[in-house]
């Protein structure tokens, strides 16, 4: 057993650690990432938002994104039926980043992970934290390596970005089921020669398939598109007993939309599923740690708020641990969880207004307010920290 001593640890190689761990090493504080799964690895959250754009500016990892050609992301498309709604990112109410990408995220996160240690920080994969002790804001980490050798890290402060993993909450049992409804979804990746066609590129489309039932259409830049079914787990009932590919290809030919694009396509994967990913934690902070990202708590991919949760929330965290290790005081629940708490009840309230029926109703108007567009826009774009907007400010409006 050897034993290593940091001044911060951060544990999760996605975009939550690796933007956190890329702004506390460029202040000077030696920082490691250590990271359970290989990478590249799959997982979903393909579609970004301009806010995040933000954090990966300040960590100096936007470069490194851009010069990987990514497919371009300029707004939001709605489909219900014969009825559309288009976003521009371009015609937002908040002064921000007009663009984002859509990116497979085994090679985005990679690229992240691979820039951080360009930088100085030391990344290692394979590795999976079983046991953590703290001395007041002072910790121990217990980590077995690939090779199933055991080490030990000493650390000032704690980052916790394991997205789904939830190291502290699950160490410390602090997990809480959240109060949105479980749902689950079936995708898959699927090759698209026909894209242009359908002028998409460079938009995420989501199809309102049933009132409670949706469908997000990702293009990537290599001719692949991302396609996945969101729904109440009742909805899948009617597939029951199929195998994953006859399930998703019998749901993508019961909609006329889908059908016509992808029906006879091919698939780069069988289709996969993931259920029951809402949940929350009392608090995002303790004494020598913080929780970023998914940690915090993830409520639905209907916006495609996650990664951008995760990289606001560790760009926030990152400049309040620079802050305490530079021997200021830091009130982690005003400076922190508050403002995080902010942002993701502002997402919630859009999430549970889509769900109802509150959103399509504004969405598919037969006329819409450009002002409550824009407004509208800016929140789809992530920036739901920006109080002048009144449909961030006044969320009870639906």
């Amino acid at each position: 057993m050897s034993t290593q001593n940091v001044d911060v640890l951060v544990i999760g190689a996605g975009p939550a650690g690796t933007i956190a761990a890329s702004i506390i090493n460029k202040a000077g504080f030696k920082t490691k990432i250590v990271e359970k799964e290989k990478f590249p690895r799959f997982v979903i959250g393909e579609s970004l938002l301009p806010r995040s754009m933000e954090a990966l500016e300040e960590a100096g990892l936007l470069d490194a994104v851009k010069a990987k050609g990514f497919q371009e992301k300029f707004g939001a498309k709605f489909v219900r039926g014969n009825e559309l709604c288009d976003f521009n990112f371009n015609d937002q109410f908040t002064q921000g980043w007009k663009w984002t990408w859509q990116v497979q995220r085994g090679d985005f996160d990679l690229t992240l992970a691979e820039e951080s240690r360009r930088q100085g920080v030391d990344v290692c994969f394979e590795t999976a934290v079983t046991d953590i002790k703290f001395n007041g804001t002072n910790s121990t980490t217990t980590v077995v390596n690939k090779d199933g050798s055991t080490d030990t890290i000493n650390a000032k402060f704690i980052v916790d970005a394991s997205g789904y993993g939830r190291v502290i909450p699950r160490l410390f049992n602090l997990d809480r089921p959240s109060n949105l409804p479980s749902r689950k979804t079936l995708f898959t990746h699927i090759k698209d020669p026909d894209r242009l066609k359908y002028d998409e590129p460079n938009r995420i489309m989501i199809v309102v398939h049933e009132p409670t039932t949706w469908i997000w259409v990702i293009p990537f830049s290599n001719g692949t598109t991302s396609v996945g079914f969101v729904a109440n787990p009742e909805f899948y009932e009617k597939t029951k007993g199929m195998k994953p590919e006859e399930q998703l290809r019998t749901l993508i030919n019961s909609d006329p939309h889908i059908k016509e694009r992808f029906g006879d396509k091919e698939f780069l994967f069988e289709p996969r599923t993931i259920e029951g990913w809402s949940v929350t934690t009392d608090k995002f902070y303790g004494d020598g740690f913080v929780l970023t990202g998914n940690v915090t708590e993830f409520l639905d991919p209907v916006f495609s708020s996650g990664v951008t949760l995760a990289a606001a929330s560790s760009q926030a965290a990152a400049k309040l641990v620079i802050k305490q290790l530079k021997g200021n005081k830091v009130d982690w629940e005003e400076e922190f969880m508050k403002p995080v708490m902010a942002g993701v009840d502002t997402f919630r309230s859009y999430v549970l207004a889509w769900y109802d029926g509150t959103l399509h109703e504004i969405f598919f108007a037969k006329e819409i307010n450009p002002d409550f567009k824009k407004q509208i826009c800016s929140v789809l774009a992530g920036y739901v920290w920006d109080t002048t907007n009144p449909f961030v400010k006044n969320t009870t409006a639906f």
